[in-house]
């Protein structure tokens, strides 16, 4: 990610917590984001990602596309026990819900050789 990208996803997180999600809940085109903080798997460090998401009974959908970007965003690589990667007929139906939410995930997954991602924020306890 280059530094100007890191300052626009700083800016929105600030944002999205000062205002309680009043400013930064809902982004560009109407979508929906979500904050996820993550903690750094060699640093220990969390750090919080904006992340463009759709419900799905109470779990919440996101989809680690990073762009199309050849690897996997860090907070995907950094994600604990609490998610977990959709795969075959619910990858593909989840995937229709994301890209019902933000459409740009099917030249994102056209852009890159890996298949992108799709993950269950599941609730717990």
């Amino acid at each position: 990610m280059s530094e100007a990208e890191n300052l626009l996803r700083d800016a929105h997180v600030r944002r999205y917590r000062e205002t309680g999600g009043e400013v930064g809940h809902i982004w560009r085109r109407g979508a929906k984001t979500l904050l996820l903080t993550t903690k750094g798997r060699k640093t220990g460090n969390p750090t919080t990602a904006p992340l463009i998401y759709e419900q799905h009974g109470e779990n919440y959908v996101v989809v680690a596309s990073q762009g199309g970007a050849p690897r996997l965003p860090g907070w995907y690589r950094n994600l604990a026990a609490r998610a977990r990667t959709a795969t075959g007929d619910e990858r593909e139906r989840l995937w229709r819900l994301a890209a019902q939410q933000w459409p740009d995930y099917d030249a994102y997954q056209r852009r890159t050789g890996r298949e992108v991602a799709v993950v269950v924020l599941e609730r717990t306890g």
